[in-house]
Formats: structure tokens, sequence, C-alpha cells
């Protein structure tokens, strides 16, 4: 397998409810460093995954609107604990979208999988991954 991995951050706030969260049930903040991989089996004929220019810029419109926002706010989000392995499928649905049509460079067709990973910390990530098709 080929990959190509970008990168970019948010910073957001968010709250959860559920006695697990313990003190995460009050309103924080957090910053999240996001890792968004391309997969395909093979090359393409310009000898690449997918461009790199074009998934940055993908990566960077999904998150414009997560950034600086107080998700308890976002009515897309509303019922759902913002955690960090629920986010890891929002973004991922997104970039999926951009992939499937061809807007990355490379016909969505030939690609097999993304995988999106967001750090919280130096010490702590979630990730999902899925194929494409």
């Amino acid at each position: 397998m080929f990959a190509v991995e970008v990168r970019d951050h948010i910073m957001i706030a968010h709250s959860f409810r559920g006695a697990v969260f313990g003190p995460a049930q009050a309103l924080h903040g957090a910053t999240f460093v996001i890792d968004a991989a391309f997969i395909a089996e093979t090359l393409d004929s310009n000898g690449i995954v997918i461009d790199i220019g074009r998934a940055h810029d993908a990566l960077k419109a999904v998150l414009a609107a997560l950034n600086y926002r107080n998700l308890d706010e976002v009515p897309e989000f509303k019922g759902n604990n913002t955690t960090t392995e629920f986010l890891t499928k929002h973004i991922f649905d997104r970039l999926a979208k951009e992939a499937r049509a061809g807007e990355l460079g490379r016909n969505g067709g030939e690609l097999k999988a993304i995988r999106v990973t967001l750090s919280e910390s130096h010490v702590a990530r979630a990730w999902y991954e899925a194929d494409l098709w």
C-alpha cells in the first residue's frame, strides 16, 4: 500500500454528557492535531497517490468549520458527545466525499481508504479508517 498523509490542527471547546467523562463534563478546550492519510494500492500515471496540495486544502476546508468553535453549539452535532473518536469519523466522512468525487487530483475509484487520526496530546490519539468503496 502507498499513502500520502497531510496534517493540520484545530482549537475547539466542548463538554460531554456521562459520568465516565468526569471533569470533562464541564466545558473545556482542546487543541487537536489531525492527520489524514489517503491510501492506494498503486500509484497513478503521475507517480502519486493523490495531490498533496489538494489533500491539504481539503483537510483545511473540513477543519475550518470546526476551528475556534464550541462544538456543543453546532446543530449537526446536537445529541452527540463530540469525542475524539466521534470527530475522526466526522472528518473522514467529509474527506471521503471529496476523494470519491475525484477532487484530490486522482480518480476517486483508484483510492482504497482514508485514515483520520486526531491527537489530543503527545500521549493520546484516536483514529478512524475505512475503505472508500
